[in-house]
């Protein structure tokens, strides 16, 4: 089995998928609810799909091979992965999400969720036991499933209504980028019915990749050229399952997820942040709650939002450096009570960003530069082999010597942080890190400096001096 779990579900190409290996893994996440009591033989387990080629292949085999284990799958179609969450959670049920979420359609993945919200390390380990056990497990259909698509979409666009007060999103003039985002249709009813002229962009029945943590040059030019020509108040839009959010500003520049999740917590007055280590660095001293750090990945945030929730805390909120914000309890604002929803959300850091801007009577650049946050940037080396990034990242990490001659050319190492990957703090006191991406062939690359002309230099010869070393390791 190729495919393996990383920071959010299993991934992995297509054909490393479609051999069976989705089917395994979701028949042992089944055998592994059962068998530990989560979920009821006969149970219903809701499955959704993003727009890839291969989507619906995957989840065809997954409803077979949840039948062929006593359950009983319920087609919700393509929606958003957190309206997926939401209508599972609100059933007491588990869910399956088949999306390969930002990375490219010749991959594809599988999000799973228990009836309390997303797997944790621990539901991992059990699933990864008991899927050679299914592997050879004989499968049938097609099958006819009780369908729910509507139902768990219109419960989606339902749960924020009335989040903005009357008359405070009137006027604003949103471009909704579309490309092949399962959350378009649900974003722009959502925005639409918070009183926003929602202008529809770019919708592709190819699908298109599009990461919002590592924004690629040609998707700034074309927003920024859409902001422009179309008079937008502002830019939204998601990665291909809808957990991610995308947020352009009025001058048509890219606002970054570690800043929006820090609007999220001040709007939503949070008395407790959790956030990987990968956020911006100045988060801590520009919110009044109390902000935990972790690894990358939403087990880790979820399990710190646990932590937080198990002290008392009462308006718990998480969330990574793609911007997708995660909520441990029940936040009432506006007129409307969010239920809890441990599980990447981009609807609600789009609704706070302008809802703060609005009620601060600014616009949404204005906003940010307000928010004073260190100037920090993020890229990535695609089809990069992981074992590669693994290999050089652990030299670096245990060898100082290595570390000083790998940024001779870059600057001095004075402190480091070996969280999740290897974050170096210069001796000028800007920031670079290095993580081998948990989802794809990647390596990621983030760093912090004084002014944004800077950060982005030292993306660009950090990312030289990876190249460089590749050669040493293997591939």
């Amino acid at each position: 089995m190729a495919a393996k779990f990383g920071t959010s579900g299993l991934r992995g190409l297509v054909g490393d998928l479609t051999d069976g290996t989705a089917a395994a893994h979701a028949r042992a996440f089944g055998r592994h609810l059962l068998e530990n009591r989560i979920i009821p033989a006969g149970a219903p387990v809701y499955l959704g799909r993003d727009m890839r080629a291969s989507s619906p292949q995957i989840a065809a085999q997954c409803a077979s091979a949840l039948i062929a284990e006593g359950l009983e799958p319920v087609e919700c179609s393509v929606l958003p992965t957190p309206a997926l969450a939401l209508h599972a959670m609100g059933h007491g049920a588990a869910a399956l999400m088949i999306t390969g979420s930002h990375i490219p359609d010749d991959r594809n993945g599988v999000k799973f969720y228990r009836p309390d919200g997303e797997i944790d390390k621990q539901d991992e380990a059990g699933i990864s036991r008991l899927a050679p056990e299914c592997e050879a497990a004989a499968l049938t259909g097609p099958h006819v499933l009780r369908d729910d698509s509507a139902i768990a979409a219109s419960a989606f666009i339902a749960r924020y209504r009335g989040f903005a007060p009357d008359g405070l999103f009137g006027g604003l003039r949103i471009g909704l980028y579309e490309h092949s985002s399962a959350a378009s249709d649900t974003m722009a009813a959502i925005l639409e019915e918070a009183g926003a002229e929602v202008v529809r962009l770019g919708k592709s029945k190819v699908f298109v990749p599009v990461d919002t943590e590592a924004v690629s040059e040609d998707t700034r030019t074309l927003v920024e050229e859409w902001v422009r020509s179309h008079t937008l108040d502002g830019l939204v839009s998601t990665d291909g399952d809808g957990d991610r959010p995308l947020v352009v500003d009025e001058t048509g520049a890219v606002i970054r997820g570690d800043a929006l999740g820090l609007i999220v917590a001040r709007y939503l007055r949070a008395d407790a942040v959790v956030t990987p280590v990968t956020s911006n660095s100045g988060i801590e001293s520009r919110c009044e709650a109390e902000v935990r750090r972790t690894k990358v990945g939403s087990p880790f945030v979820i399990a710190g939002m646990a932590e937080a929730l198990s002290q008392g805390k009462e308006r718990v909120i998480g969330f990574e450096a793609n911007g997708g914000v995660l909520t441990g309890n029940i936040i009432e604002t506006g007129s409307c009570r969010l239920a809890a929803l441990p599980t990447r959300d981009s609807v609600l850091p789009i609704l706070c960003a302008f809802a703060a801007a609005r009620s601060a009577g600014e616009s949404l650049s204005a906003h940010v530069a307000g928010l004073g946050l260190p100037v920090a940037a993020s890229d990535r080396i695609e089809n990069f082999p992981t074992a590669t990034s693994q290999a050089l990242v652990a030299d670096l990490s245990a060898d100082s010597a290595a570390r000083t001659r790998f940024f001779e050319t870059i600057g001095r190492p004075v402190a480091v942080d070996l969280t999740d990957g290897l974050r170096v703090t210069l001796d000028d006191g800007c920031m670079v890190h290095l993580r081998p991406s948990g989802n794809a062939p990647e390596m990621r690359i983030y760093s912090e400096a004084e002014n944004e002309e800077l950060a982005w230099d030292l993306i660009m010869r950090t990312a030289e001096r990876v190249r460089q070393s590749a050669g040493a390791y293997p591939g």
